[in-house]
C-alpha cells in the first residue's frame, strides 16, 4: 500500500522524488534483465487493500463499469455506494520468469524504498530519504542512482537460485 503522508513537506519532497526514483527504478532493472537468465514482462495491476474480499472486489468493479453508462443521479448514488467500499490503487508490476519460476516485483514497493528511510508496507509512517536531495532542494541524481543501483541489485539477489 502507499504510504499515508499528512505533513506538507514531507509530501512536497515525496513528490520530488518519486518520479526520478521510478525512472531510476526501471532502468535498472532493464540493465539487470540485460545481463540476467530472467525474462521480465510489464503489468498494470490493481492493488486492493489487504482485507478486501473477492465479493467486495467483484462488487467495486462492477460499480465501476455501472458508472460508466449511469445517469448523473445513479452516478451520485453509485459514488456514495464506493465512497463505503475499499478502493483499489494502480500499480505496476515486473513480472520474472526463468526456467518455470516466476517473481512478481512491485515497482512502486521499490520507488518507495529509494525514497523513504527504512520503509516497509507494513508501516505508514515514512521519513524522506533527505540524502537524495541536495542543499538546492533539487534530486541529488548521483544519489539517488546509487541507492537505486544497491536495491535493484538485491532484488536480483534475492532471486530463486537454479
Amino acid at each position: 500500500m502507499p504510504p499515508r503522508i499528512t505533513n506538507p513537506v514531507t509530501w512536497q519532497r515525496a513528490e520530488l522524488l518519486m518520479q526520478p526514483a521510478f525512472i531510476r527504478v526501471v532502468d535498472n532493472l532493464r540493465k539487470h534483465l540485460d545481463t540476467s537468465t530472467w525474462t521480465g514482462t510489464y503489468e498494470d495491476v490493481l492493488i486492493w487493500p489487504a482485507s478486501t474480499t473477492d465479493q467486495t472486489k467483484a462488487l467495486v468493479t462492477q460499480l465501476l463499469q455501472e458508472m460508466e453508462n449511469a445517469t448523473s443521479e445513479q452516478a451520485d448514488e453509485i459514488r456514495k455506494t464506493l465512497s463505503r467500499l475499499p478502493m483499489p490503487h494502480p500499480g505496476y508490476h515486473l513480472n520474472l520468469q526463468r526456467q518455470g519460476q516466476q517473481v512478481s516485483i512491485d515497482l512502486w514497493e521499490l520507488c518507495y524504498q529509494v525514497c523513504f528511510l527504512d520503509y516497509s508496507p507494513d508501516n505508514e509512517a515514512v521519513s524522506i530519504d533527505t540524502s537524495l536531495i541536495d542543499e538546492l532542494g533539487e534530486v541529488d541524481w548521483l544519489r539517488l542512482e546509487d541507492k537505486t543501483k544497491e536495491l535493484v541489485k538485491q532484488v536480483f539477489e534475492n532471486l530463486p537460485k537454479d
